[in-house]
């Protein structure tokens, strides 16, 4: 089964319990945003409040939902009917079902009064040491100096080829192979979008740790926890109103949001969840 139909089962056990969820609008950051951190993500909110963010930048996916009509019709339509486009649509539909999933997987925690640790390490937690390979999967530019600061080795995989080659400290290859001997691991969350999250991990098959950080890591970690995903790491919404304002002007949302760090061996999993739904 793929990470989608693994997502979407376990929600849809959720829905049993849970019932019928509307979504309540889709926030969409401006278009002269998008080259920024605050310009990367919409975020799909639930009439009950709970927040899901998706990457829009792939294949032109933010220019096409700033054109589509009343934000391609998304206020009031059943919320567990849009998560299940991001395992049977296109680039646009994946992207709002996957925001979808991440505001279902915000409700379920919050009914099972499940709160993930905050992060104090934007580099998921790996610790580098001189002795170490690290593997990035996606380019982290303001990381790069902490990692590379710290003696260890580091391999970048990207897939745009202006970034590739050998850098000081530092090498970037378009070949995931390179990442074979690496030990420990950061990636970027879009893998979860561009359908490459399995390839990626055979291709990391040596790391005992592989952290996946981003916004639009916010969904049940279950499936990735099971495919050898160490830790996720994603934006936790602390205040709604503030934080939806602030992406629809293109401005940072940091004071209205904060960085979480989901650790394998520190989740309850999904049927603890769903147990402390049904005590509810």
């Amino acid at each position: 089964m793929s990470v989608a139909t693994e997502l979407l089962a376990l929600l849809e056990r959720a829905a049993e319990r849970v019932g019928p969820l509307r979504i309540r609008t889709l926030h969409l950051p401006p278009a002269r945003a998008a080259d920024s951190l605050a310009g990367e993500f919409c975020a799909l909110e639930l009439e009950g409040g709970a927040i899901g963010l998706s990457y829009v930048l792939l294949d032109g996916t933010l220019t096409r939902l700033l054109a589509a009509p009343d934000r391609g019709g998304l206020d009031g339509a059943d919320a567990w009917a849009v998560a299940r486009w991001y395992a049977h649509g296109s680039v646009v539909e994946r992207t709002l079902g996957f925001a979808a999933i991440n505001a279902l997987s915000r409700s379920l925690f919050d009914r099972a009064g499940f709160v993930p640790d905050a992060s104090a390490d934007s580099i998921g937690l790996l610790q580098p040491q001189p002795d170490d390979h690290i593997g990035m999967i996606g380019f982290f530019g303001r990381l790069i100096p902490r990692i590379v600061g710290t003696g260890a080795r580091l391999t970048i995989a990207e897939l745009r080829a202006d970034l590739s080659g050998e850098r000081d400290g530092y090498r970037v290859s378009l070949d995931p192979a390179d990442l074979a001997t690496c030990n420990k691991v950061l990636s970027t969350s879009t893998l979860l979008l561009n359908e490459t999250l399995d390839r990626m991990l055979a291709a990391c098959s040596a790391a005992r740790s592989f952290a996946m950080v981003g916004p639009g890591a916010g969904c049940l970690p279950d499936p990735l926890f099971a495919r050898g995903v160490t830790m996720l790491g994603g934006t936790w919404v602390d205040e709604r109103e503030g934080f939806c304002r602030a992406l629809a002007a293109g401005e940072s949302w940091e004071r209205h949001a904060h960085k979480f760090a989901l650790r394998r061996d520190h989740y309850p999993g999904f049927e603890a969840l769903l147990a402390r739904l049904e005590a509810t």
